[in-house]
Order: structure tokens, then C-alpha cells, then sequence
């Protein structure tokens, strides 16, 4: 198997340091500082991929659930699914999934954007009246590039990319996964620790404020 996750978390270098790093993850281009987990049990449902992709898929959806300490459903009461990914080969294809158009708003729009931009992924969220995360849908189109990535390193990925909500910017530089030993591909151990400290049931589903940094690496150095 290609992909997988990692247990334990480094120890803190340095808590100054450490909340610089976190508070990186969650501040976004623009400056703005935001994190938000999910609100809801997550229900996924996966299009345009073979029953053999479809079970690892949902198997890393799973696992990245229990690290976080989450749950998941059979079926959401609001949308029957809540976490919807789509595999497709051309962004032209999306606008044509039959109602897609009225879960998303301005699918052609954006698509056309994401076609002129040659981008292969892209992410939506959608969140409660608390600021927490009630919805997300995936758009991965399956280019040179991420056809060559084994099935198991890019639902890792995904799954790693869609429990929070992080900055823009988050993975720019360094992927949320790296090579192990032999080559197995394994979720960075630092990245498994924050998505755990975020699920603490002590932090609010969604915060703001850069302190909210500092909050997780207590949380991170208190399980260590």
C-alpha cells in the first residue's frame, strides 16, 4: 500500500516556534486567520472511479476520521451525503452531473476558471451557523500528473486536505504526506498531530483569532 498514516506527532522544538508553524497552516493569503473542523459525522460518496477506487478512497476518508477522533454517518439528514468527490478527466464534465449545478453555484463559471488555470484539484466547503464545516465537495481532475500518483498517496491526500479547513497556502511548499521508509508514502507526523489537537472537543468547531494556535500546540504537547 502506498499511503498511509502516522502515529505519533514530533515533540514540540520550541513553542514559540511551533505556534508560528501552526498559525501558518491556518492563515491564509490574505492574512486572515481561520480553522474549522467538521460540525457533522462525515458521509462520503465518491463519482467517476471503480468499485476498487472507491473502497480506498472511502478507507482514507476513514482513517483520517479516526485519527481526528471523529465520526462517520450512513447518511447526513440534510444533504444524504455531505463530502462529495468527483474524479474526471476534463472540467467540461462537471457542469454536465445532472444538479450538481444547484450545490454549486456558478459550476460553469468556475470551472471555466479552473480549465484556464490548467488546475487538477479543487476544493468547496460549506459551513453551519457556528462557522463549522456541514458540507465539502471535491474536484479532482485526473491530468498527467495525478495519474502517475498511486491510487492510495492521492486519497490519502485528499482526505488529509478536506478533515480542516486550512489556509490556502497550507501545502504550497511542503506536502501534507511524505516518503517513508521503502517509499511508502505516510501523513508528515506533525500534520497528524494538529488535525488531532483540532478535534479536541475543548477547542470550538471554528475559530478567527491567531491564538488559536497556541491553543493547539497545548493540546499537541499534552498528548505527547
Amino acid at each position: 500500500m502506498a499511503g498511509r498514516l502516522y502515529g505519533r506527532g514530533r515533540d514540540a522544538e520550541g513553542a514559540g516556534m511551533e505556534a508560528e508553524r501552526v498559525q501558518a497552516l491556518f492563515t491564509r493569503a490574505d492574512g486572515r486567520y481561520l480553522c474549522a473542523r467538521w460540525g457533522r459525522p462525515i458521509v462520503p460518496v465518491v463519482f467517476g472511479v471503480e468499485d476498487a477506487t472507491l473502497s480506498v478512497v472511502k478507507g482514507a476518508v476513514e482513517a483520517v476520521v479516526a485519527l481526528a477522533g471523529h465520526r462517520m454517518a450512513e447518511t447526513d439528514p440534510e444533504l444524504g451525503a455531505n463530502l462529495m468527490i468527483f474524479f474526471f478527466r476534463d472540467w467540461a464534465e462537471l457542469p454536465e452531473v445532472p444538479n450538481l449545478d444547484r450545490l454549486v453555484t456558478g459550476l460553469r463559471d468556475l470551472c471555466a476558471r479552473l480549465e484556464a488555470a490548467e488546475a487538477n484539484q479543487y476544493r468547496i466547503f460549506r459551513f453551519d451557523e457556528a462557522g463549522a464545516i456541514r458540507a465539502a465537495f471535491v474536484f479532482i481532475r485526473m491530468d498527467d500528473h495525478l495519474a502517475a500518483v498511486p491510487v492510495e498517496t492521492l486519497a490519502l491526500s485528499q482526505a488529509v486536505q478536506v478533515i480542516l479547513l486550512w489556509s490556502d497556502r497550507a501545502f504550497a511548499d511542503q506536502a501534507p504526506l511524505a516518503a517513508g521508509k521503502e517509499g511508502v508514502v505516510m501523513l508528515r507526523p506533525e500534520i497528524a498531530a494538529v488535525i488531532r489537537a483540532a478535534y479536541d472537543p475543548v477547542l470550538p468547531g471554528m475559530a478567527q483569532e491567531p491564538s488559536h494556535a497556541l491553543r493547539l500546540v497545548a493540546r499537541i504537547a499534552a498528548v505527547q
